[in-house]
């Protein structure tokens, strides 16, 4: 509720938060897990305090209807973008879904698997960028590269709408807004962001992760670019 009431302050449209988390490893204790339906529950709260439409990742096809009762926007995840059966679901359910592309797959891959969403009779698909795996980066910490001409492409080739995710894509806060700010001028219409009270102290994905201030400081420049964009036009 905190992140929540905070982020709308500082400009946020929309509230993602994971209920369902998948991780590279598979390791969970007691001070570090999922909380399943509850963390939907809490979603739901944040949604009715602050009016913030919700998106929440849903990774196993037997879970759909559950997390769609919840959320007002269905993620798919970069690692089951190609999960056939999932998307056949979730194109059923008739929620917004919010499509990463997975870090291994082309243009022609992501669009196809937007195609099943379509084809499934959901025409309400958003994609998200979120970096392309390549066998090293300047940084032995920065994950993936943004594929910034992916934006463009998806303009030229789809009417669909397109999101970049700077954070899960660098994976360090630093490299968050630059990445923000030539996402919105190549054209996407909008960013997905990790932020948190106190980034040191968060249990994942604390080095991409944005305080508040930074956060504040963030969409301010972002809405600059963007009227300068619409200006422009």
């Amino acid at each position: 509720l905190d992140i929540a009431e905070n982020v709308k302050s500082r400009g946020a449209n929309v509230l993602r938060g994971g209920a369902y988390k998948p991780l590279t490893f598979p390791y969970r204790s007691e001070s570090f897990f999922e909380l399943g339906e509850e963390g939907l529950r809490y979603l739901a709260e944040a949604r009715e305090k602050t009016g913030l439409p919700i998106v929440t990742e849903v990774m196993d096809p037997r879970l759909v209807d559950l997390v769609a009762d919840y959320a007002d926007i269905l993620q798919i995840g970069a690692r089951n973008m190609q999960n056939f059966p999932l998307l056949n679901e979730v194109a059923r359910v008739q929620k917004p879904v919010l499509l990463k592309r997975h870090f291994g797959c082309s243009l022609r891959d992501w669009l196809g698997a937007a195609e099943y969403l379509l084809y499934g009779g959901n025409p309400n698909v958003i994609l998200c960028e979120r970096g392309i795996a390549a066998p090293h980066t300047h940084h032995p910490n920065s994950r993936s590269i943004v594929d910034m001409q992916a934006v463009p492409a998806v303009h030229e080739f789809t009417h669909l709408p397109i999101i970049v995710d700077p954070s899960h894509s660098t994976g360090m806060w630093e490299l968050v807004t630059p990445i923000s700010l030539g996402s919105i001028a190549v054209g996407a219409h909008g960013i997905i962001l990790d932020v948190h009270p106190n980034p040191a102290v968060a249990k994942c994905d604390a080095g991409q992760a944005l305080n508040f201030e930074n956060f504040r400081n963030l969409t301010r420049k972002v809405r600059a670019v963007s009227d300068a964009m619409i200006s422009e036009a």
